[in-house]
């Protein structure tokens, strides 16, 4: 089974897009984990500015609907209002992940390859050759 979610990028109003929009759709879950609540990295410590903006936050509404949203991190490019959704697509499938990565990788561009990381198996960033920003993740 497969999912795809918007995903929200906010220069450090997350939290405050979180508040309304749980509010407004009658979340029935909502969780947000700060970048300085992530697990501690020595070789990539993370810098006192950054340690209360999102690093991830999910709001669960009825219907198994889902929006997720995170703050840019200090030093990487910032959005910009009209850029700032993704498009998240999970699979239980990780080959179908890798699949799709590298078809949307043709004419596109990678901005985080396929990684293992501390949420995901397989996780990864590219945008398409259409300008559409995808969040690829391994769900197990």
């Amino acid at each position: 089974m497969a999912k795809m979610h918007p995903y929200f990028v906010f220069k450090g109003e997350t939290k405050e897009a979180v508040a309304l929009y749980a509010k407004l759709f009658n979340a029935k879950n909502v969780n947000v984990l700060t970048f300085g609540e992530m697990p501690e990295d020595p070789a990539h410590p993370v810098p006192e500015e950054a340690k209360h903006l999102v690093m991830h936050a999910l709001i669960e509404l009825e219907g198994d609907i889902k929006m997720m949203f995170s703050d840019t991190f200090p030093g990487s490019p910032q959005v910009t209002v009209g850029d700032n959704i993704t498009i998240a697509y999970m699979s239980e499938d990780e080959n179908h992940i890798r699949s799709i990565f590298e078809g949307l990788s043709e004419g596109g561009l990678v901005t985080m390859p396929l990684q293992e990381t501390f949420w995901s198996k397989c996780y990864g960033q590219v945008t398409d050759k259409f300008g559409v920003l995808w969040q690829l993740s391994y769900e197990q």
